[in-house]
């Protein structure tokens, strides 16, 4: 089981890297500094402050070897709403796809008045030791998804965002991500500065297909995936035939936060498989955006049309 989870991983990161590549415009082209176009990119720990590194296997580009996180901010295009957005890319936690399922997220939520940040956290970390699968220790991803939140609640007021309507959505490892994050219940690492005197809890919450969760047992999660009862509002969407995070996955935590009175909307869809991101097709998950959207109304993020 191990091995094929691994392999699906690898192919997972290198079906949304070739997705990234073929994309029409350059700023959605992975590899190459454009993808930064229009952001203001800035990075997430000060000078001098020393982090774990991931574990590198090569040279640090733009979706892999992240060794120094980043986080790029896109402000919100024609009426801003006040809302921010972080988002995660996926990747399996071995890289990040942060075309599909980064900038292309920030084009769709700046179109509709959205501040949105694309976090390029640390990796590769494995997941995976003797046969198991167990949350890293420390967890990178988590302490870079932290620090940003509290960096961009810090300026919230330059953005013109209300710190308070600030939401966080993620896809595959990025989705487990936004889980994490959710139900955290406290800084997993030092304080550093007055940006981590502030809330890291996002107010609202969107893992699309999301992995790491289901422990392979009935309707359980993993024991590392605790789910807290004052957790943000949340909105899932997967396929029933995704072949990498096996639906279970959404169905489990959908439960979880159920028992523990999170409000939580979910879309399960017959087809739609794994990293669709944003990419509109014949197939009905990928219309997605547009429930979120209404989702976000409903929960009073957006403004009512």
């Amino acid at each position: 089981m191990r091995k094929s989870v691994v392999m699906a991983a690898g192919v997972l990161l290198a079906l949304a890297q070739a997705c990234d590549a073929a994309a029409p415009h350059t700023r959605h082209r992975q590899w190459l500094e454009p993808w930064r176009a229009g952001g203001e990119e800035m990075p997430l720990w000060p000078n001098g402050v020393a982090i774990a590194k991931p574990e590198l296997k090569g040279a640090e580009t733009a979706s892999e070897n992240v060794a120094r996180p980043t986080m790029t901010i896109y402000r919100a295009k024609g009426r801003n709403t006040g809302v921010g957005l972080m988002v995660y890319p996926g990747g399996g936690y071995q890289g990040l796809a942060v075309g599909l399922e980064g900038t292309e997220v920030c084009d769709w939520a700046t179109r509709i008045g959205i501040t949105c940040a694309v976090l390029r956290y640390r990796v590769p970390q494995r997941w995976w030791r003797d046969g198991v699968q167990r949350e890293p220790k420390p967890f990178l991803p988590l302490e870079d998804a932290e620090r940003a939140m509290g960096l961009l609640r810090q300026r919230a007021a330059s953005l013109g965002v209300d710190p308070h309507k600030i939401g966080v959505i993620g896809f595959s490892a990025g989705g487990h991500l936004v889980t994490a994050i959710s139900n955290a219940t406290g800084r997993s690492y030092a304080p550093v500065d007055s940006a981590d005197q502030l809330s890291a809890r996002p107010d609202f919450a969107m893992p699309i297909y999301p992995g790491h969760l289901w422990s392979g047992h009935g309707a359980e999660l993993f024991a590392f995936d605790p789910v807290v009862a004052n957790g943000p509002p949340t909105f899932i969407v997967q396929a029933e035939d995704d072949p990498v995070d096996d639906v279970r996955n959404s169905i489990a935590y959908f439960l979880a936060l159920k028992a523990a009175k999170v409000p939580v909307e979910m879309h399960i869809y017959a087809h739609g498989g794994h990293a669709f991101g944003l990419r509109q097709t014949d197939a009905p998950i990928t219309r997605w955006p547009k429930l979120a959207e209404t989702w976000l109304r409903t929960i009073g993020m957006l403004p009512k049309e």
